[in-house]
């Protein structure tokens, strides 16, 4: 594959307070992902799952408040090769697939434009909130001419469903956010986002994570196993010390104060 450019941005990785934030840092190219910042994500997806027991939501977003991720930087595909566009979906999948397996509710803040790379990021994540008159695309039929991976037009057709899917692909549109189906992202004022943010932050920390993680890894299965084994995940909650403590929390009326064991 071809070399990065000159500023091939980074994405950065804090944590504080129970809470992760992954940060696409490239404000000047929107944020467009260089194949430096790919493998951060991955690096930083890998470093949540490691210290999962000290995260309970991981809040992902681009810098400068203008996109989320406008695609991969095209300077980076002019000398592709066929074998490198196979290497290079392999290492989108290996990438996308490290965000969806972080075992902590994932959110993505999407301001501006999810396009092409950040469109996947986007759709990986567990919820997604975004500002009025943020577009969500893939318009590769009209702009570069190359395709998707089946396991991103998979990822794509569970969120969004198949006609939504081919709309956005075959006729290259770029929905709003407002236009989205529902559930799928929820919209919020600019000047109200980030306290809606830390509401939400709030609201899943305060959640029993042994469920939130259960929950999470049985519908990663589902994708692509319409019968998947569940036994550990059954073992994992009914076993666990929260479910004790959510009985007797329950049974005292009064809040669970849960460890995550």
């Amino acid at each position: 594959m071809t070399a990065a450019p000159a500023d091939a941005g980074t994405t950065r990785l804090a944590i504080a307070d129970g809470v992760a934030t992954i940060l696409f840092d490239r404000p000047a190219a929107r944020n467009a992902m260089t194949w430096r910042m790919y493998e951060e994500l991955y690096a930083a997806a890998r470093e949540i799952a490691r210290r999962a027991g000290e995260i309970r939501v991981v809040v992902l977003r681009g810098a400068g408040g203008k996109a989320f991720v406008a695609g991969t930087d095209i300077e980076q595909f002019r000398a592709f090769t066929a074998d490198d566009a196979v290497a290079y979906e392999a290492n989108v999948e290996t990438y996308v697939a490290a965000l969806e397996a972080i075992p902590v509710p994932t959110l993505a803040v999407v301001e501006g434009w999810a396009v092409g790379g950040g469109f996947a990021i986007a759709n990986a994540c567990d919820l997604r909130l975004a500002t009025p008159g943020t577009r969500f695309g893939v318009p590769i039929a009209r702009t570069l001419g190359n395709g998707l991976s089946a396991a991103n037009l998979r990822r794509l057709s569970a969120t969004l469903g198949v006609g939504m899917v081919k709309r956005m692909l075959l006729l290259a549109e770029m929905p709003a956010a407002e236009a989205m189906p529902a559930g799928y992202v929820e919209v919020v004022a600019a000047d109200a986002l980030e306290a809606h943010l830390a509401g939400l932050c709030a609201r899943l920390k305060g959640h029993a994570p042994l469920t939130l993680r259960a929950t999470n890894e049985a519908l990663r299965r589902l994708a692509t196993d319409p019968a998947p084994a569940d036994e550990d995940l059954i073992r994992l909650v009914y076993g666990s010390a929260d479910f004790k403590e959510g009985i007797a929390a329950f049974s005292e009326k009064r809040p669970p104060a849960w460890t995550g064991r």
